[in-house]
Formats: structure tokens, sequence, C-alpha cells
């Protein structure tokens, strides 16, 4: 077989199967891929990726070396230019949320640390480069406030519920609207009220991805949420013992009766990690949430150990400097690489995932 002539045109057809990680579509076809240049033995482009892809933009890239390597084997260099895709934002009328990815976060019971979790992903994601919301959806016991040190009383502009931000993250609970020591006691029409209006009335902006902390157990928020838009998915939060795993079946089974996907299981306090001796002491075990993921036919995103240091910063309202921690900061970041690259599969092939969401 004759060898292919390493040209532009020629590189453009080996790439015509190489997708966008956001929406899987040829980044040829849309224009993704640009300013190719052949010299000699030389080849240089620019790829544009949009912020929703900045978590796994080192493996994208690799990919893509690698796919012209196969292709091209004669190929002595190869430079990738990483550059940002804008993709104009849909118009939503007066709807304040335009986000890409929807992502509730859930627990079947209380006590393992699915707030901390919530809060660690959102920032996992924006630190990476991605625009990210956080909602509080945990009305009777709101503890993002707490976790990110928050405390303003948001305000409204042009009927708009202005969210507290974050740096440049907008975060909305009813945390900052009922004082800490009063006791929130609604029946289920006032709950599904209050979501509502957090999610309908707040001027999110445009997001790449909104997290929301969803209230432990299997209550009336998940159907809630799955009326008022569709959501992309769900992660379950569970600790390794038999006890927590049964309730975070319980979880799962919930998010698929109200049709929610269930994007993947998180085994948190998935040991302990001593500061002295930095020896590992697995206090409730260690892989039970693998295995039933397995079991289940979820995916595992990864386990976060117990540190002192983290739980410390969690009390202390400086959630976000979690990352500092070495010792969490590795799987956290883990977490979301495999999160956003089970999505990028999941659009390649073809899976129907909701995005940009619309309230009814």
């Amino acid at each position: 077989m004759a060898q292919r002539q390493l040209d532009v045109e020629a590189v453009k057809a080996a790439l015509a199967d190489f997708v966008d990680p956001e929406t899987g579509r040829s980044t040829i076809e849309t224009g993704q891929i640009g300013d190719i240049c052949v010299s000699g033995s030389a080849l240089s482009l620019t790829l544009a990726l949009t912020t929703w892809a900045a978590p796994i933009l080192e493996d994208v890239q690799q990919n893509l070396e690698q796919a012209l390597r196969s292709h091209f084997p004669e190929l002595t260099a190869i430079e990738i230019r990483l550059v940002v895709h804008d993709r104009p934002p849909i118009a939503r009328g007066e709807i304040g949320l335009t986000a890409k990815t929807v992502i509730a976060v859930g627990s079947g019971k209380g006590g393992v640390g699915k707030s901390t979790l919530a809060a660690s992903l959102a920032i996992g994601l924006k630190r990476a480069g991605s625009k990210v919301g956080l909602m509080d959806a945990d009305v009777y016991g709101p503890s993002i406030p707490h976790l990110f040190g928050l405390s303003k009383r948001p305000e409204v502009i042009n009927n708009r519920i202005q969210p507290i931000c974050f740096g440049d993250m907008p975060v909305m609970s009813m945390g900052f609207l009922v004082p800490p020591s009063e006791a929130v006691v609604w029946r289920g029409p006032m709950l599904h009220g209050a979501i509502t209006q957090l999610l309908r009335d707040t001027q999110w902006g445009s997001l790449d991805y909104l997290i929301i902390d969803m209230p432990p157990g299997t209550g009336d928020v998940a159907l809630t949420l799955s009326q008022l838009l569709p959501l992309t998915g769900a992660i379950v939060v569970c600790t390794p013992q038999d006890v927590a795993l049964l309730d975070a079946v319980k979880a799962i089974a919930m998010f698929r009766k109200v049709n929610i996907p269930v994007l993947g299981m998180v085994e948190n306090m998935s040991g302990f990690v001593c500061p002295d001796c930095g020896r590992r002491y697995d206090i409730f075990g260690r892989g039970g949430a693998r295995r039933r993921a397995e079991e289940l036919e979820v995916p595992f995103l990864g386990e976060v150990p117990i540190t002192i240091q983290y739980r410390e910063l969690g009390d202390a309202g400086k959630i976000a400097m979690s990352y500092q921690d070495p010792v969490v900061a590795e799987p956290l970041t883990q977490i979301c690489r495999q999160l956003v690259s089970n999505l990028a599969d999941a659009a390649a092939a073809c899976v129907s995932l909701p995005q940009l969401p619309v309230l009814k």
C-alpha cells in the first residue's frame, strides 16, 4: 500500500474522527482543529476546546498526538497548541441559568461527607479552568456556606437573586437566607417552592458545571429536581462499611426511579492517613464502594481518605484550600478527571445526556 502523503488535507482526513470531548462531534467539522502546518516531517496545529473540557485537557492533547503518530509514523516533531473554544451560549430568555452539565451529589444517609465532597468537586473543576456554580439544596441542614466561610445575604437586582460568589464561582444556599440558629420546618410543597426559587430566580450566568449538594436520604428533592430541569446525572457518596453501602444502594435506586442517570460512586473516608508516620489505617474498611459499584454497573470514580487537615479546613470555612493537602488533593483531582472523562466518553458514544437545561 502506498504511504499517504503528509500534507494538510491528509492531516484533516486522518483526524476526521477525532471528536470534541464535550459534544462528541468531529473537531475537524466544527473547526476546532486549525492552523495546520506541515514542514517536512514536522507538524503543528491548534486544538480549540471549551472550558468544559479543562479537567482533561492533557488527556485530550495526548490522545491527539497518539492519533497523529499512528497515522503518520514518519513525523519527528508534533506541536499542539491548546486554545479556548468559545461556543456561543443559547439564549434562555428570563431564565438565569445556562449550564452545560448539571450534577447532583447525593448520599443514602448523613454523615458520609457528601457536602464536603460536593464542595471539593466544585473547587476541583474550577481549579482546572471550568466555569462552575454550586447550589446547596440541603434546605434543612445547609452546610456549604460554613464550608466556604461565606455569610453574606444575597441581594435581589431586577427580580434576580444575586448569588454569593467565592472568587468567580457563584454559590447559592438556603443558609444565606435563614439564620444559622433557626430551624427550617417545611412540608413538601414549601420545599419544592424553595428549590424552584433557588434555581429559577438566581442569576447563575453561563456555566460549564452546576454542582448541586443534595440533602441526605431519599426525600422529595430528587423528584423536584427531576421535574425542574434535565440533570446530567448524580454522584453517590458513601463510606466503605456495609451499613453505609446499604443506604447508598437505596440512593442509587431513588435516582434511577426518577430517571436521573447515576454517573458514579465515590468512597469517602476511605482510610485514615496518620500525619505523624504516614501509615494508613482502614478504620471503616476499604473497597466496599468499588465492589458495590461493579455489582450495580455504576462507574467507580475514586476514593478519598480521611486526614486531619481536610477535616480542619472544612471546620474553619477553608474547604477551598483542601487541594493544598497532598494526601487528598491527588484523589480529588483524579475524581474530577474521571468524571469528565466518563462524560466525554458518553458524548463520543452518542449517549443522550441532557445539556443546556431549561427550568420549567
